[in-house]
């Protein structure tokens, strides 16, 4: 999961195994209570991965924000003002962010953010390109954050 993106992917990705589990639910109703502790298990563990991934990115993107002397880091925290935070970052107009929150346009959008971002940390852009791919984006922002 991403940081930025990854954030609202995450959001959306917990809700949607929270729905399909909980559709399922009377398929596993017995009279013991193992299905239902396996679902409370499994979902617990969910959230903590989540809350572990969110805290990353959004600290990589705070440590990105400070390097580039980009005004209001602590905009990282807040879920739809990281994605003004990013824009900020890539020196790009600030109504790119409104095309952010457009179905699939945003997948290119925040690729060329990303890519902006890179170039303000002095990195070459296609670590942006880097963010479609599925487990490389994981590392990006920490790169961006903490490589010299």
């Amino acid at each position: 999961m991403k940081a930025r993106p990854g954030s609202f992917l995450a959001r959306v990705s917990l809700f949607t195994v929270a729905a399909i589990l909980l559709s399922t639910r009377d398929a596993f109703a017995q009279r013991d209570q193992m299905p239902l502790a396996f679902l409370g298990g499994f979902l617990v563990v969910l959230v903590v991965f989540l809350v572990a991934a969110y805290v990353y990115s959004a600290l990589a993107l705070q440590t990105i924000a400070r390097k580039t002397n980009t005004e209001n880091p602590w905009l990282a925290w807040i879920p739809v003002a990281n994605l003004v935070l990013m824009v900020m970052i890539a020196k790009k107009p600030i109504w790119w962010f409104l095309l952010c929150l457009v179905p699939l346009v945003n997948i290119v959008m925040l690729v060329l953010i990303w890519m902006g971002i890179a170039e303000a940390r002095g990195k070459p852009n296609w670590w942006g390109i880097l963010t479609i791919v599925p487990v490389v984006n994981i590392i990006v922002p920490g790169y961006l954050a903490w490589a010299d």
